[in-house]
């Protein structure tokens, strides 16, 4: 088991040569717009996760997906000549679904702002259903018993 800041470093290293190779030297027709997200390197530095986003549509993204399949093999030797280790690790291509939960929770957020609105609009335009101070007050109950010993002879005794 290697420790995290030597997985740390062959992940670094992998994203550099990958983003470095896919802007470069993979020419392949099928290969979108793509950026290279995040690399996750298994505790033994045995496999290789690449998670990536491709700029485009459904369509863009399985044709990017065929065509890193297809670079595999170059893509793993390049890695393997870059990091310079006893054995290279495997490669396993991830699409990113990170973007699209971004939006959904950008979306959910949109919406609760459009309804803290709503919401707050109908309160500054509301009206109080008693009085607009509801609470007793010690001054108060003086008055309270003061007008009830007046109003009522035998309290007052």
């Amino acid at each position: 088991m290697a420790d995290e800041q030597r997985q740390r470093k062959v992940a670094d290293r992998i994203h550099q040569t990958v983003a470095q190779l896919l802007e470069r030297r993979i020419k392949d027709p099928r290969l979108g717009f793509v950026t290279i997200t995040d690399v996750r390197v298994t505790g033994d530095l045995q496999h290789a996760t690449i998670f990536y986003t491709v700029y485009g549509s459904e369509e863009d993204a399985a044709g990017t997906a065929k065509a890193l399949r297809s670079a595999r093999g170059l893509i793993r030797s390049e890695v393997g000549r870059a990091l310079g280790i006893r054995l290279t690790p495997t490669l396993e291509f991830q699409l990113d679904s990170l973007p699209d939960s971004a939006a959904r929770i950008d979306d959910a957020l949109a919406r609760a702002r459009a309804e803290d609105e709503r919401v707050s609009q109908l309160a500054s335009n509301a009206n109080y259903a008693g009085d607009a101070d509801p609470y007793r007050r010690e001054d108060d109950e003086d008055e309270d018993f003061l007008s009830e010993t007046d109003a009522d002879p035998d309290l007052a005794e």
